[in-house]
């Protein structure tokens, strides 16, 4: 199967330190493989899409050396798509309307002590047998099937998820009529081939979710490695444009990406340029990560 991965940012600003850490991985990991990478812009959350910042992100992808393979899919142009899943979805009964607030879907959740370690509290399923009287759908959610999901990152090892559970019946479409995010990545990914996903490791709890609902759509789900975050200093939290993350500085290429570089684990590469810098690169992770590397 030839390898195909991606990169998927959200247009809500320019790309920081974090990002860069998943984009070098992700492109790395597809070039080590001899495989093509994708750049999906992913601004299916349009209230959170920043005017220019799709196009200021490709001008800092090109400007690290991270070329992408063929054309950019625009999650904003693939309504008709997410439809059609959905639709097939609905029509085998797998898709409902739920009625709950974010705080009737949160006290739900403290009532019954189901609140995750990441802080994520489950669904628990309120509306799975009909709406109450008087109530009218603010979203759809899928009916989530038993069963433990399990999978093998290739970063973290082995890793498994009750999603029913841990997750519930999660949505599709939210209650403001968007598209929800953990439906348009299953799909797309599913309509360009992708193979592997490399990511951050703050995507690792939605893993499970993706996978269940590739099955159901009859797509394969794709292997997975989720790279270390990049945390504040000072704070310790997670780089991120909600928490003023400084965007890359493109006029020092070298500079960002050894500290991506230095991120994921590895021992700085002295070279002059970005495309040596980005030679070595591909084969030292090929011998770390690609099993018939010499």
């Amino acid at each position: 199967m030839t390898y195909v991965g991606r990169f998927a940012p959200s247009p809500s600003g320019p790309l920081h330190l974090g990002s860069l850490v998943a984009a070098l991985a992700s492109w790395l990991d597809a070039r080590a493989h001899g495989g093509r990478w994708l750049l999906r812009i992913e601004d299916v959350d349009t209230p959170r899409t920043v005017p220019g910042a799709a196009e200021t992100i490709m001008s800092q992808l090109r400007a690290l050396g991270l070329h992408w393979d063929g054309d950019i899919v625009w999650q904003s142009q693939r309504g008709e798509a997410y439809q059609q899943a959905f639709d097939a979805l609905a029509q085998r009964g797998l898709i409902y309307g739920c009625g709950c607030t974010r705080r009737e879907i949160a006290d739900s959740a403290l009532r019954g002590g189901y609140t995750n370690a990441d802080g994520e509290r489950p669904y628990t399923g309120t509306c799975r047998a009909g709406l109450a009287p008087g109530r009218q759908a603010r979203a759809w959610r899928l009916r989530v099937p038993p069963g433990v999901e399990t999978f093998t990152d290739r970063w973290l090892g082995p890793q498994q998820q009750d999603v029913e559970h841990a997750v519930g019946d999660f949505v599709l479409k939210r209650a403001d009529g968007l598209w929800a995010y953990q439906l348009a990545v299953v799909v797309d990914d599913a309509a360009q081939g992708v193979t592997d996903i490399v990511r951050g490791a703050d995507l690792l709890s939605s893993t499970a979710r993706q996978r269940v609902l590739a099955r159901l759509l009859g797509a394969q789900p794709p292997r997975v490695m989720h790279v270390p975050l990049v945390t504040d200093p000072e704070s310790g939290l997670k780089l991120s444009k909600q928490n003023g993350a400084p965007a890359l500085d493109t006029r020092q290429p070298m500079l960002m990406l050894e500290q991506a570089w230095r991120a994921l684990g590895f021992a700085p590469v002295q070279v002059a340029t970005p495309e040596k810098f980005l030679q070595r690169a591909t084969l030292l992770w090929a011998r770390r990560f690609v099993r018939h590397a010499a």
